[in-house]
């Protein structure tokens, strides 16, 4: 005898799919999904679609809800998704002809794009403002080192005399660059699909424009096709995160370098440091290596974005919906937990400026400066200065600049060069001082991009504000008549 049909959903089907989503569901995109509902019943209404007494009775239905309820619920199979518990919901508070009159002219295609942006939007906004508040600290620290002359460092070795402002300001540009990227990515984000319905709109007469200025969108994702099957808006975020954590992840790699005991360039405060079970002496420096992997986590999380849309089809699909969305939550929960784990380290950290001083005295730093200084002097090639004074260094036995001179002399005995301008040449601070190029570690140079980079630092810090209330107010005014919801 045939067994009998199995009625929706398997258990199976529950336990792996629904279920997980529906809890994900609840964590992430209640509000949005509430705040939906009631822009969408406002713009039925100003249409003529609904009659103001059923927005009245819809709005009050929403108002009914509890957010501890729903926050409590499981998954019993009930229902197939939130959407429809929330409907449910609606439906006891309101009637069943009241309430299924709200999901005119929509399908759950738009209004699940459409959590998906405003989650997306939210989530971003929180990014660019976590890397502001470690770009702020960074900046803070340029101030105090704008003369902290240090060594740089090429292909991991020894390179030239530089300035820790001037290391630190680079890490302040990459994290303007990302700042920018958020921007952009953020205009993309945050343009409405509602209206779109399953794909084609509506052959109702509703005002797609007004449904997205109450939820706080700047425009229209257009093409009704491409509002629903379109997934670059969250590739391109992916794309964000990625860039900014590969980013990270080199600046971080550095300071943890820098705290070894054989740089001791850097030193954490005890509230971000480790000790060991079994050694006592040691400093763990564990809250670098934990926003090293937080940023690799995210870049990872960000790869598996695009994996996941890779190869789908262009249409409504499951692989770009509700499974895709805890790792998007992730990616941008460990991007953002790197980001101000880092922040908060370095707001307390020591920099051994001595130390720093006294290793951009050895290792033949400054020979470069010495090179220039014959072009400059004697009038011939920089090859053939390189030259020369790459054999004066092999021939020396040690770094120190009367030995490199004393060779120098060796070399090329009518050399015209006062021993005081060879010496001057191979000072870590004069080689510093004299690099006065566009974007050089001079500190006058360096003190100039510190200005600039403050002043970008205000436009960061100004647009997160704008969108961020932009976004509040709008929320604000849907949700008049339940605003703790």
């Amino acid at each position: 005898m045939a067994e009998p049909p199995e009625r929706f959903p398997s258990p199976v089907y529950a336990d792996t799919v629904l279920g997980p989503n529906f809890e994900h569901a609840k964590q992430y995109f209640l509000d949005a999904l509430i705040d939906i509902h009631y822009a969408h019943t406002r713009m039925l209404a100003k249409q003529g679609i609904l009659s103001h007494e059923i927005e009245r009775a819809l709005t009050g239905a929403l108002g009914s809800l509890h957010r501890k309820k729903i926050a409590a619920a499981r998954f019993d199979g009930s229902c197939e998704d939130l959407f429809y518990f929330i409907e449910t919901m609606l439906e006891q508070a309101c009637g069943r002809d009241v309430a299924g009159r709200m999901h005119t002219a929509r399908s759950r295609n738009d209004i699940a794009v459409t959590l998906y942006r405003m989650v997306a939007r939210t989530e971003l906004l929180s990014l660019a403002h976590a890397i502001a508040e470690l770009r702020s600290g960074i900046l803070g620290l340029v101030e105090k080192h704008l003369d902290t002359v240090m060594p740089a460092h090429t292909h991991t070795q020894p390179a030239q005399p530089t300035t820790l402002a001037h290391y630190l300001l680079a890490a302040a540009e990459f994290l303007a660059r990302d700042s920018e990227r958020i921007r952009a990515a953020f205009a993309r984000v945050n343009v409405s699909p509602m209206g779109a319905a399953a794909l084609t709109t509506s052959g109702f007469p509703i005002d797609r424009g007004y449904t997205a200025k109450l939820l706080g969108f700047e425009g229209l994702a257009e093409n009704s096709y491409g509002a629903i099957a379109a997934i670059d808006y969250i590739a391109e975020a992916a794309g964000v995160v990625a860039v900014a954590m590969v980013n990270l992840g080199k600046f971080t790699q550095d300071l943890l370098l820098w705290s070894s005991q054989e740089f001791g360039f850097l030193r954490l405060s005890d509230g971000f440091v480790q000790s060991s079970s079994i050694m006592p002496q040691k400093r763990n420096p564990v809250a670098l290596e934990h926003a090293r992997i937080l940023s690799s986590r995210a870049l990872g999380d960000a790869q598996s974005v695009m994996i996941s849309a890779h190869n789908t089809p262009f249409g409504d699909i499951n692989d770009s919906e509700d499974d895709l969305q805890p790792v998007v939550m992730s990616m941008f929960s460990s991007a953002v937990r790197g980001l101000r784990l880092l922040a908060g380290a370095l707001k307390s950290a020591e920099f051994d400026c001595k130390q720093m001083a006294e290793r951009a005295q050895h290792n033949f730093l400054t020979v470069t400066e010495l090179a220039d200084t014959l072009v400059r002097s004697q009038g011939i090639s920089f090859r053939e200065a390189h030259d020369l004074v790459a054999a004066a260094v092999q021939a020396c036995k040690n770094d120190s600049a009367e030995t490199i001179a004393a060779e120098l002399a060796k070399l090329k005995p009518g050399l015209k060069l006062k021993k005081a301008e060879i010496l001057q040449a191979l000072d870590p601070e004069h080689f510093v001082r004299i690099r006065k190029a566009e974007g050089g570690p001079a500190p006058e140079r360096t003190g100039e991009a510190l200005k600039r980079a403050r002043a970008s630092q205000t436009e960061i810090v100004d647009w997160i504000s704008a969108k961020t209330s932009m976004l509040e107010i709008s929320r604000l005014g849907l949700r008049r008549e339940n605003p703790t919801f």
